[in-house]
Order: structure tokens, then C-alpha cells, then sequence
């Protein structure tokens, strides 16, 4: 039967997310999508049990006046059928609660969050690297977690806690009504001042909440930013730097923490007198109706019995609004990351791309980072099918800038970029990236298997096609020899967070390898074998001339040796072309790049003096 309940909720959706409001309660409720019939089954069945159980409280009553007026030997025969009734009451609950906690634990417990990191993932990861390149990964990992966390507990709270203590609170009202109407008004007067405590609580609890949750993000994307950079942190002996930066965001969070348990402290002392306060006054109450003949003795024992019962209800309520508000304070702070619109998208009539030569042209394109400085300005450039080019100026050029708008990582802010004469912006991205492999001089693996991660540039291949690529990659002898602490080995072995288990060659190595596999018709390389040693180079610079082969490629090095023996070398300067030609032809011209080639020492790209670029411009 669990198991049935456990498949009313299906976590892993297939649809596409869609971008969550950013207002608070259209993102409450946009984030129910899926479950919602299931909620509305759980909040029913709470406010059910919720009656049931101050109803119980009536029955008490009428128990004990039975006891009082009916004979022991008489009780049976007289109130037998009452006793029957209440029998199959009680039984019919326990299927009651069975229901509402299959639905709260099986159904929505783990399967709710679930479904909301599922969601809360993809749109993150449909987000451009401009959004990466301002936050803290471990910060939004945070959000995704903590956020799915806490929605579903607002829900839970106010499903269950709120039906369940309103209609728990209406209930009792009218049985205390039907002993004696005196015995309302300790009730009701609890109630009003039970209601301005929270008024008063609650509100300061939800803004140091919303704080807390900021703080807590902050204080984990400092301490994964550590734990990721952590060869950098060793190789300048900053361990104690890095515990002090964490511990500055520690203390702000402790901040917040302290603001919020010394509400929390108030608001259990205001409850707890408020509850002894409470039974005082309904004791007193019935004992004074009891004497005047108003009320019976079990008016008496329910009346005490409920407000007995309300003292653990009121601490209940206190925690669960003050977790009720923490967790919203949660939901807002997630909101302003997760409801954050993606700025590369999709056009409405995005098709996929289709590649039959592999010609590229820029028209008049311009893009800035969002910046007043343009990196690329008014770019105009053709690039045959199959021709080879690098591209060739000092940093800030804008050699990198152009890779990454070609490639749609970010939108160019003017003009167009055609691939086989479809424009990319009315391509999916998905379908562009397909078409194009790409080496980086910054090669990052991901924290899993050797296999994993060559066959990520080709899913589909088989071990032979995964081997080869290796093997042309110059990568297969030392993946040979991998070993991992779990006792894996060969291609089977994991290269740890990043690839940090591997050299800077050999992972260089497997990054080519994988983008051997993929064997896309359009080629990028920027500093594609800056990480090798000078006998691995040669080697892998002939795989790379295969891999050429019928590609059109673009290039960019620091080390022009590297791309002298292009098709064509584009000289660019302050996002322009300045020059451009074969090596030969621009050593001749004795322009920029003439001094450039000049200016290489020990085989590297010597800087001129220039004005300090801007952060993303490449």
C-alpha cells in the first residue's frame, strides 16, 4: 500500500521547467505544480483529524457524566450502543491518519523537494555563464537544496498546521459552547492574545529568517570556494587566510542566529504564560459553574482536559510558526537566485542547426559584457568551409570573446553571427554546441570516470571508438596506468573534482581525447596544448592536423609558433581587425603582428603596455 503512495508523485518530470514568478505566493503555488491534488487529498484529511481529535474531548465529557448518573451494572445495557459507536470512531481514525501520513510522508515528503531540485537544477543549468561568473557554485547549489527544502515544509506547515489548528480551535469553541457558554470566554480571550504574540513574533522572526538564509549561503559558497581552489590555497599557505574569510561569514550568520533565538526565547516565555494562564482560568471557571449547578462534572473534566491539551498544542504552533517563517524567509531569499530570467535563450522559432559546410561569418557584430567599453567592435568576418584560422593579438583583444559568442554563450548586443548562413540566434543552443568541440587551456574534467568523461563528447560511442580517440589523443598509455583509492583502474578510474588526480597534460590529453570523439564539423581551440610538454605537443599537434582535416577551424595561441601554419591569421586589436593574411605575408607587412612575433620570449606572446581589461573580456 506504501508503495502506491509512494508513485503518486512522479519526482523527474520530463517537461522543461518553466521560470518560476518572482513574487512570493505565485512562486508557493507555481512550485505545487504536479502535486496539487495530493495536497488539497492531505489538508482535507488533517482538518478531519483535527476535528476528530477536539471532538474527543466532547465524548470525555459525555464518558464521565455517564459514569456519574449510570449504575455500574447498568452501564452495558444502557449506554451500550454509544460505546459501539465510539468504538468504530476510533478504529475509523486510525485509516484516517494512515491516509494523511501516507499522502504527507510517502507521497510528499521526499518526492515533493525532490521534484523541485529536479526543476530548480535544469534552470540552472539553462542559466549563461554571465550568472556563473557572479555567484559562488557552492552558493547555488545551496539555494537549489535548501530552497526545494523549504517549500515543501511552508506547504506542509500551512496544510497541516494551519487547517488543522483552525478547525481544532472552532470545534472546541462550539463544545465548550454546548456545556455552557461562560466557558467560551477563557477560550477566546487566550485565543486573541495567543494571535498578538504571534503577530508580534512572527514578523521579526521571518526577516531574521530571510537574513539567516542569505548568511547561510553566503558561509557555504566560502567555504566550497576553499575547498575547490584548494591547490591554490596550499600553494600560497593561505589555510589560515581561508578559515579567517570563512569565519567572517561565519560570525554574520552567528549574527542572525543569536537575533533569532532570543526571539524564540521571548515568544516561549509570552506562550508558556499565556497556557498556565489559560488552564487557570478554565479550571476556575468550571469549578465556579459546577458549584452554581450550570455545568456537570464532565463539563468539568473536558473543559480542563482541553485547555491541558492546549498548553502542548500552543508550543507546538509556537515552533511551527517560527519554522513557518524561517522557511519563508528561505523561500524569499531562493527566489531572488531561482527566479532570476535566463539571459541567453531560445528563440520562439529556434531550430536546429544543420551543418553541411561549416562557413562563419560575423556581421557587424559588437558586444560589450554588458560594459561601456565594447570588447568587439563592429566585427565583420568570413571564414570559409574547411579553412583553417587563428586568431592573433595581446590580451583584451578580444580573441576569447569571439570563441564564446560563436559558441552562444552570451548574445551579441549588435548585429548577427551566421553559421552556413542560419543565424545562431534563431538556433537552439543545444543544436549549436552539438556542432562544434572545442579545446580549453583551462581543462576541467568532471569528478567521475575516465570513460565518463570522454565519452561525454559522444554518449553513444562504443569502447573501440573511446579507445581510438584516446589512443589519437596520445592519452591511452597513461589512462593504462590510473589507479583510484576505491581500487579502480584504467578507464574505469575517477580524476577526482575538476580532474585534480591528473596533470595539466594529461588532462589537456583526455579533453582532446573527448573532443576527438565528438569529431563536430567546426573546431575551436584556444590554447589547445598549452599544457603540454614540448615532446607530447608534437605528438598531439599531429593528431590535432587529423582532426582538422575537413573542419573549419578556429584557433586561438599565445604561442603563435603554434598557429603560424594556418590558412589565414587574424590580427585583432582593441576588438578590431587590424591585419590579416598568412604568416608570411604579415611578417612582411611589419605591422602589429611583425611585432608580436618579434616580441616572443622562450616561445610566449611578450605584453605591450595597455590599459587593464575588463573582467570577462577576452
Amino acid at each position: 500500500m506504501l508503495h502506491f503512495f509512494e508513485k503518486l508523485v512522479h519526482p523527474y518530470p520530463e517537461a522543461e521547467p518553466t521560470l518560476p514568478p518572482r513574487r512570493f505566493f505565485a512562486f508557493l503555488w507555481a512550485c505545487t505544480e504536479g502535486i496539487r491534488p495530493w495536497l488539497l487529498l492531505m489538508t482535507l484529511a488533517s482538518g478531519l483529524i483535527g476535528a476528530f481529535e477536539a471532538g474527543l474531548f466532547a465524548i470525555l465529557g459525555g464518558v464521565v457524566d455517564w459514569l456519574s448518573t449510570t449504575a455500574p451494572d447498568r452501564l452495558w445495557a444502557d449506554q451500550g450502543h454509544m460505546l459501539l459507536l465510539l468504538a468504530a470512531v476510533m478504529a475509523a481514525s486510525v485509516l484516517l491518519v494512515g491516509v494523511q501520513s501516507a499522502l504527507k510522508h510517502q507521497s510528499m515528503a521526499g518526492n515533493f523537494p525532490m521534484l523541485l531540485r529536479w526543476n530548480f537544477h535544469r534552470l540552472m543549468l539553462g542559466q549563461s555563464m554571465h550568472f556563473y561568473q557572479d555567484e559562488f557554485a557552492g552558493r547555488i547549489a545551496t539555494k537549489v537544496m535548501q530552497t526545494a527544502l523549504a517549500v515543501r515544509d511552508t506547504w506542509m506547515i500551512l496544510c497541516e498546521l494551519m487547517v488543522f489548528v483552525i478547525i481544532y480551535f472552532v470545534t472546541i469553541l462550539a463544545t465548550l459552547g454546548s456545556f455552557s457558554g461562560w466557558l467560551m470566554l477563557p477560550f477566546a480571550g487566550w485565543v486573541a492574545l495567543y494571535a498578538a504574540a504571534v503577530w508580534y513574533f512572527v514578523p521579526r522572526l521571518a526577516k531574521v529568517s530571510q537574513a539567516q538564509a542569505d548568511a547561510r549561503s553566503l558561509m557555504t559558497g566560502r567555504i566550497t570556494d576553499a575547498y575547490t581552489n584548494i591547490a591554490t590555497v596550499k600553494l600560497f599557505s593561505h589555510s589560515q587566510r581561508e578559515a579567517g574569510y570563512a569565519r567572517a561569514a561565519m560570525r554574520e550568520f552567528m549574527v542572525t542566529v543569536h537575533g533569532q533565538m532570543r526571539l524564540v526565547t521571548g515568544f516561549e516565555i509570552v506562550n508558556h504564560a499565556l497556557s498556565m494562564l489559560l488552564i487557570a482560568a478554565t479550571a476556575g471557571a468550571a469549578l465556579w459553574l459546577w458549584t452554581q449547578g450550570h455545568a456537570t462534572v464532565g463539563a468539568l473534566a473536558a473543559a480542563t482536559a482541553m485547555a491541558l491539551r492546549l498548553n502542548g498544542i500552543s508550543h507546538w504552533v509556537m515552533w511551527e510558526m517560527a519554522s513557518l517563517f524561517e522557511h519563508i524567509g528561505t523561500v524569499r531569499d531562493g527566489i531572488n537566485t531561482l527566479g532570476r530570467p535566463r539571459t541567453v535563450l531560445d528563440a520562439p522559432d529556434a531550430r536546429p542547426l544543420q551543418v553541411a559546410q561549416g562557413e562563419i561569418r560575423f556581421e557587424h557584430v559588437s558586444f560589450g559584457y554588458g560594459g561601456d567599453k565594447r570588447v568587439i567592435d563592429e566585427l565583420n568576418l568570413l571564414i570559409r568551409p574547411g579553412e583553417k584560422v587563428g586568431l592573433v593579438g595581446r590580451s583584451g583583444a578580444g580573441k576569447s570573446t569571439i570563441v564564446n559568442l560563436l559558441l552562444r554563450l552570451y548574445d551579441v548586443e549588435s548585429g548577427r553571427i551566421l553559421v552556413d548562413g542560419q543565424d545562431i540566434a534563431h538556433t537552439t543552443q543545444d543544436s549549436l554546441r552539438a556542432q562544434v568541440g572545442m579545446v580549453t587551456q583551462d581543462t576541467a574534467l568532471l569528478h567521475r570516470s575516465v570513460r565518463d568523461n570522454i565519452l561525454y563528447g559522444r554518449p553513444d560511442a562504443d569502447d573501440a571508438a573511446m579507445v581510438s580517440a584516446a589512443q589519437r589523443a596520445e592519452a591511452h598509455d597513461f589512462i593504462q596506468g590510473l589507479t583510484d583509492p576505491k581500487g579502480r583502474s584504467g578507464y574505469e578510474a575517477h580524476v577526482g573534482e575538476r580532474g585534480v588526480k591528473l596533470s595539466g597534460g594529461q588532462r589537456q590529453r583526455i579533453a582532446i581525447a573527448r573532443v576527438m570523439l565528438k569529431d563536430a564539423p567546426i573546431l575551436l581551440l584556444d590554447e589547445a596544448t598549452s599544457a603540454l610538454d614540448s615532446e607530447v605537443e608534437a605528438a598531439i599537434q599531429q593528431s590535432l592536423y587529423k582532426l582538422m582535416e575537413g573542419k573549419t577551424v578556429v584557433a586561438i595561441a599565445h604561442r603563435l609558433s603554434t598557429i603560424a601554419a594556418m590558412d589565414r591569421l587574424i590580427v585583432l586589436d582593441k576588438g578590431r581587425i587590424v591585419e590579416q593574411g598568412d604568416h608570411r605575408s604579415l611578417l612582411a607587412q611589419g605591422g602589429l603582428y611583425a611585432r608580436l612575433w618579434a616580441h616572443q620570449s622562450g616561445g610566449f606572446l611578450g605584453e605591450e603596455a595597455e590599459e587593464p581589461e575588463e573582467v570577462g573580456a577576452g
